[in-house]
């Protein structure tokens, strides 16, 4: 009986073994193995980042070890020492705040594996611990959404404008680069934020805050920049509910350019949207690519994006893919 036990336990594990080896050497077949950490699937814009790099890792011919944190550093650190212990070619990562890494990139520096920002930044007094940061430029983003609104109040004739901030994640990247670069932008122009409150990149907290800020400032509000398109859309019905008409009454910035949002804004329930597209596959592909052939890559790598508005002639917009 004792035998056979062994044999069995000896079997399953040779099986196991075999089973880690096969996927080491799929892996190896491949040009490159890259692990990434994506931050969640809390919006359109998530989504479809994740979905194209996906996507791009199949076109490049790219091993892609792929993993969701579900909004949580400490499941991106965990993450991301998997990576090293699995001894990937190239780590990219989405971090969903700014601070807080430079243990777990230390080590990844420590075991000779190049580390690629996707989206976001950090925040480290060692700037060697990434090699590159591929994205938006956020603090751009801030600027255009407050150039909008500049063209816009001057077409209103209206000296002054009440403004409520629907803001990011607290310590995120966009979140602290689209607040500065638009306050910066509305600086001295008769622009005064009333209060900028936390939305999280979320739908249902778009909403929450929406139902606070109205419930402070009622008909003092006459701008609602929200960070992302998923809290725009949250906060629209508390609004309308609110009997007030979104994009008439109440002028509505939004940033990420999803089709749900780019489709509101032909209807006239949002005034102005900044893109911040979540196709970066192909960049972080090649720029993956190239380290491992040992070519020189920028330090950062910013796809090029646009506003669109009330202004544009939308009509023949192709979809956008998210």
């Amino acid at each position: 009986m004792r035998t056979r036990l062994a044999i069995v336990i000896l079997f399953a594990l040779c099986a196991l073994g075999l089973c880690g080896c096969e996927a080491r050497q799929q892996g190896a077949e491949a040009s490159l193995v890259l692990g990434f950490s994506q931050l969640g699937s809390e919006s359109s814009f998530r989504i479809g980042n994740t979905r194209d790099i996906e996507d791009k890792a199949k076109q490049y011919g790219v091993s892609l070890m792929m993993d969701d944190a579900n909004q949580k550093q400490e499941n991106q650190i965990q993450a991301i020492r998997r990576f090293i212990a699995y001894r990937v070619d190239v780590i990219a990562f989405s971090p969903i705040v700014e601070e807080g890494w430079d243990n777990v990139l230390t080590e990844a520096r420590q075991a000779g594996i190049p580390v690629i920002l996707v989206d976001r930044t950090i925040q480290t007094e060692d700037h060697d611990l990434y090699v590159s940061q591929i994205g938006a430029d956020f603090y751009q983003e801030g600027v255009m959404a407050a150039e909008y609104l500049l063209k816009k109040k001057a077409d209103m004739g209206q000296d002054t404008l009440n403004i409520v901030e629907i803001t990011g994640t607290e310590n995120s990247t966009p979140m602290k680069r689209r607040h500065e670069g638009f306050m910066d932008t509305i600086a001295g122009q008769g622009l005064r934020v009333l209060e900028s409150v936390s939305g999280d990149f979320l739908r249902s907290r778009g909403a929450e805050c929406m139902r606070y800020l109205l419930g402070k400032y009622g008909d003092e509000i006459d701008v609602v920049f929200s960070h992302n398109d998923e809290m725009t859309v949250g906060a629209l019905p508390e609004i309308e509910q609110a009997g007030y008409r979104p994009g008439q009454d109440m002028v509505i910035i939004s940033i990420d350019g999803g089709q749900e949002a780019i489709d509101i804004l032909k209807e006239g329930r949002i005034n102005c949207i900044v893109e911040c597209t979540p196709m970066l596959g192909s960049i972080l592909m090649e720029t993956a690519l190239a380290l491992k052939d040992g070519k020189a890559i920028d330090r950062e790598i910013h796809p090029a994006e646009r506003a669109f508005s009330d202004y544009d002639d939308l009509s023949n917009l192709p979809p956008r893919g998210y």
